[in-house]
């Protein structure tokens, strides 16, 4: 794995992040940690479950508004976040996802 982003520090969420990626392949594994009065923080117990998958979409409010018109439970609407909007919603097994821009210059 290699380090396709330095580590950042993100104010609006008191986190930070740091996206890896595999030599021969085009997946991102991407890894956050919040500080404890983050509004995503957690106690991490040994096992825990997932925290979240991330999504590349071509537009996040579109996206968002058509999840929910189909009923998905929408956790944080779109905002900005430095360059790019994101959002997150939730699955049927109570998972967030996180929606992305694919580009972001389509933010």
């Amino acid at each position: 794995m290699e380090i396709v982003d330095e580590r950042q520090k993100l104010k609006p969420t008191k986190g930070e992040v740091v996206t890896l990626k595999s030599h021969d392949s085009d997946q991102l594994l991407e890894l956050n940690y919040y500080e404890r009065d983050s509004p995503f923080w957690a106690p991490y117990v040994n096992g825990e479950e997932l925290d979240h998958l991330a999504f590349l979409v071509d537009d996040v409010t579109a996206a968002v508004d058509e999840l929910r018109q189909k009923g998905v439970d929408i956790l944080v609407e779109p905002y900005s976040i430095g360059e790019w909007a994101e959002a997150y919603v939730k699955d049927p097994n109570g998972i967030w996802i996180e929606l992305l821009p694919r580009s972001r210059e389509g933010a």
